[in-house]
Order: structure tokens, then sequence, then C-alpha cells
């Protein structure tokens, strides 16, 4: 447990926690693991309502078939759909094989009804999210 609370405190996401709301939160996430080139996620789609942390191994993120960027160990992705519950906004891929952390919407939602503090954390992640995506356009 000590390892995955570790991992997690590393997400800015979570890293405000306290230890004690990190052991609760790992409790509900579960590992999957992905082969090079299987899709983990795809633009477009209800491909799950997961978040995702990388531990080990190396992902391209693709939009429009172009590739934007690439995730790594300690690499995080799929925040907006624990709230939104909407499309995939990027497509996801294994470039080797990639070992991650997955939660569900719903577990984070329960998580969060019940620590509240954590609602604030979250809200400066995504104006961060905003921001960095309004100074590229």
């Amino acid at each position: 447990m000590a390892n995955l609370t570790d991992e997690l405190k590393r997400v800015p996401l979570f890293s405000g926690l306290s230890q004690r709301q990190l052991r609760h939160l790992a409790h509900d996430f579960k590992e999957k693991r992905f082969r090079p080139g299987a899709t983990m996620v795809r633009e477009g789609q209800m491909s799950g309502v997961d978040f995702f942390v990388i531990l080990d191994g190396d992902a391209t993120v693709t939009v429009q078939g172009k590739e934007v960027g690439r995730l790594g160990p300690g690499s995080y992705f799929g925040e907006l759909a624990l709230i939104g519950e909407r499309e995939r906004l990027s497509t996801v891929t294994a470039w080797t094989d990639v070992r991650c952390l997955t939660m569900a919407s719903w577990h984070f939602r329960k998580f969060v009804r019940a620590n509240p503090d954590v609602s604030w954390k979250l809200l400066q992640n995504l104006v961060n999210l905003l921001s960095a995506q309004l100074a590229r356009q």
C-alpha cells in the first residue's frame, strides 16, 4: 500500500492529500496492463470513465490522428473524464508495455464527497489545464 500511496502522492491532483486520504483513495485503484499498440482510450468514444496513472512504460497521445504528446511513468490522464463523463478528447496508445493504475469515476465521486477539501484541489488542477490549453492557442 505504501508504494501505491507514494505513486498517488506524485500526481499533482492528489499531492495535497493527507496520508490517510491517500490510503483511502488507493483502495479504489486497480492495476491494468497494456501491450504495445493497444489503445488505452479512444478519442470521441466513451471508452470508460477511468482516470489513469502510468507506473511503467510509455504511451502516445494523439488528437485527430496527430501525435500531440508522450506519457511515461508518473504521467496521468483522464481527470476530465472523472468529472465530466464525456467522450474522450484524445487517443492514448501504449508505445511500450504499460502498467498503470485506474480509477472509475463513481469511486472518485464517492471519495470527493467524503473528502470535500479534494474538490478545491481538483478545481485548481482544472484551472491549470485550461490555462495551459489557452496558452498553447
